[in-house]
């Protein structure tokens, strides 16, 4: 089912012909991406397609979907943490055409007139990758100090009290 993408893809060709792309993405493959992994083993499945909407704008329809294999932050156990993509992704020449874009589209800057579609599948798997990734479950409770109730403070003066309260006694 996988076929290796091509290194660049002619943009306005892929979108004329409407093309698809479809298959899976090894970890290994993507160097950017390893480094924030506990482990490259696994792959992410993806399903590109090019085409042109009815206001004439350029798009990549990417979905992208696969667990990554992160590190938990809190109990440094290795967990894989599920993904799912899906992005419009308007294809701009130029920054400036970015605000021209319509809601719901995310800017994909082609330089040339081509894009490596890897990266941008590796680009969208990245912004996915949580800044402190923590295994999901049950919350952990967390104990507020200011909350526990200490007995009150004893005073110094009580210790004098106490000693000549026993002095009275004698």
């Amino acid at each position: 089912m996988s076929a290796a993408l091509p290194d660049r893809v002619d943009v306005a060709r892929q979108v004329q012909a409407r093309r698809i792309y479809a298959g899976s993405l090894s970890f290994t493959a993507m160097p950017r991406l390893r480094g924030l992994l506990a482990t490259t083993a696994g792959e992410a499945r993806y399903h590109a397609q090019f085409d042109r909407d009815e206001l004439g704008i350029d798009f990549i329809a990417l979905r992208v979907e696969g667990a990554l294999p992160l590190q938990c932050q809190r109990t440094l156990e290795v967990f894989a943490l599920p993904v799912r993509i899906d992005e419009r992704l308007g294809l701009i020449a130029d920054e400036r055409d970015e605000a021209a874009l319509p809601a719901g589209y995310e800017p994909l800057l082609v330089e040339h007139g081509a894009i490596d579609l890897a990266a941008v599948i590796e680009d969208e798997l990245i912004l996915a990758v949580p800044v402190v990734p923590t295994r999901p479950g049950p919350a952990l409770d967390w104990v507020d100090d200011a909350a526990v109730e200490a007995p009150p403070p004893t005073s110094p003066f009580a210790v004098l009290a106490a000693m000549k309260k026993q002095g009275d006694r004698r």
